[in-house]
């Protein structure tokens, strides 16, 4: 009974399998895969089962990578890489790679001299994003078979030459004074051209002014046209009268003493002005 009892407890030991969460079990038969033990209670058959591998489906960071690799224009960058995998399908990472860090990387480091072959260096540069979506595309197709996911794949940076620096810096310095340049002559154009607005709103108000003293004069003549149509020749005398004193007083205007030589005539207009103006006040 005892031998039995003892028979019973180690069947059901060897028969029961606690899997971890962070775990997967691969369990072969006589040498063969049987099946895959998931996070859980699982059975097997006692003597015959055996879980030959236990595999972590936990992420896995790979380390980082440098490799050379050349742009569309022949420029030599040095890419520093990062790789970030879990493994979803077990039997397929234990039975068709042996080791799957150097398998990812070596793929990743050939990937990544593709893509930049077909890139130019400012490319690169500017659409790092791009770069890496396409890596880790191409990545993905190529290590699906091994049952692994690529959760990312990360380009870290781009290093140069300092050769390549040194030219970079100067064409950038280059763009920066062209830059400048061009500023400055869209702010002399944009100056030039405020200024010739200006003139053309005095000239326009100019002309407005001109247009309202040539409105007023006419009216003011056909006003004395009106006047000498209904007062007849005196209304005319009148406004000659006026006219004739305003010049008198425009001529007396002025700082220190004028001499002023007026002919006999005027004289005698001026007489006749200062009686009609006289009556009519």
């Amino acid at each position: 009974m005892i031998v039995l009892a003892i028979f019973i407890v180690v069947v059901v030991w060897l028969g029961v399998r606690i899997v971890p969460q962070s775990e997967k079990h691969v369990v072969e038969r006589f040498g063969r895969l049987r099946s895959v033990l998931n996070p859980g209670i699982n059975l097997v058959v006692p003597f015959l089962d055996v879980v030959r591998h236990k595999i972590s489906v936990l992420e896995r960071q790979l380390p980082t990578a440098s490799q050379d690799a050349i742009t569309a224009d022949n420029v030599l960058v040095k890419v520093d890489t990062s790789v970030f995998y879990r493994i979803i399908e077990p039997e397929k990472t234990v039975y068709r790679i042996r080791d799957v860090d150097a398998a990812i990387a070596t793929t990743v480091a050939g990937i990544v001299r593709s893509e930049i072959g077909t890139l130019e260096l400012d490319a690169v540069q500017s659409n790092r994003s791009a770069l890496i979506a396409k890596v880790k595309e191409a990545v993905a197709n190529v290590v699906d078979d091994w049952g692994i996911e690529v959760t990312r794949a990360e380009v870290l940076d781009v290093n140069l030459d300092e050769a390549t620096r040194a030219a970079m810096l100067q064409q950038l310095n280059a763009e920066r004074a062209r830059r400048a340049q061009v500023t400055e002559a869209e702010g002399t154009k944009r100056s030039v051209e405020l200024k010739a607005d200006g003139d053309l709103y005095a000239a326009e108000q100019e002309a407005k002014a001109k247009k309202v003293l040539a409105d007023a004069e006419a009216y003011s003549t056909a006003a004395i046209a009106i006047a000498i149509k209904e007062n007849g020749l005196e209304a005319a005398q009148y406004q000659v009268a006026l006219r004739q004193v305003e010049a008198l007083a425009k001529v007396a205007e002025g700082s220190g003493k004028q001499t002023i030589i007026v002919p006999a005539q005027a004289l005698d207009a001026f007489g006749d002005a200062f009686k009609m103006l006289k009556g009519r006040l």
